[in-house]
């Protein structure tokens, strides 16, 4: 029987076993989290499936493999943003934390060429400047999901955008507004 050849721009399908094997069907061999996990670094995108029901187990094995890293000595999730991260599921923000975490992933990767210029050209570098300019797109955008959420909230209750909680609004600007200054600030 022949293989298909996967096409470009399609992820590498894995299958997991129920006895916890991953088979790399792209290779026809079995890998490990931390072969998935060099091939993620690698750039490559990849789903895996269970081999008998073909569910979707990627959120699950990719989760794995962060708990496996963050159990080793190469912990780069504070202790404080996992609490918080848990103290957002079942809250009215858990629809927005997904969208937030991706455009702050984005923004970080968008700058991770800079970045690690400015720390080999000098060490550690002045890397304010760029981190200002990385709070200012994650603002923008929270501004943005705010103003998108709030709207959607109005309509669902039927009533205008401008009527939905002025008070909530005007405070969300205000801290803002706070975040803005304290930027500049750092800035100067």
């Amino acid at each position: 029987m022949a293989r298909k050849k996967r096409l470009a721009g399609e992820p590498i399908t894995i299958k997991k076993y129920a006895n916890r094997r991953l088979y790399n069907t792209e290779t026809s061999s079995y890998v490990t989290l931390d072969h998935l996990a060099e091939m993620i670094k690698a750039g490559e995108e990849l789903v895996v499936l269970d081999a008998k029901s073909g569910e979707d187990l990627t959120r699950s094995v990719l989760t794995q493999i962060i708990v496996e890293k963050e159990n080793c000595d190469e912990n780069m999730l504070p202790i404080s943003f996992l609490q918080q991260l848990i103290r957002f599921y079942g809250d009215n923000m858990q629809t927005l934390v997904p969208a937030y975490l991706q455009s702050t992933m984005d923004i970080l990767n968008k700058h991770k060429d800079q970045i690690n210029l400015t720390f080999s050209d000098t060490g550690h570098g002045n890397m304010i400047p760029l981190f200002e300019e990385m709070v200012r797109q994650n603002m923008a955008f929270f501004e943005q999901s705010m103003h998108m959420f709030m709207q959607a909230g109005a309509e669902s209750t039927n009533e205008p955008a401008e009527a939905a909680d002025d008070t909530d609004i005007a405070e969300l600007q205000a801290q803002l507004k706070a975040l803005q200054e304290k930027v500049d600030k750092i800035s100067t």
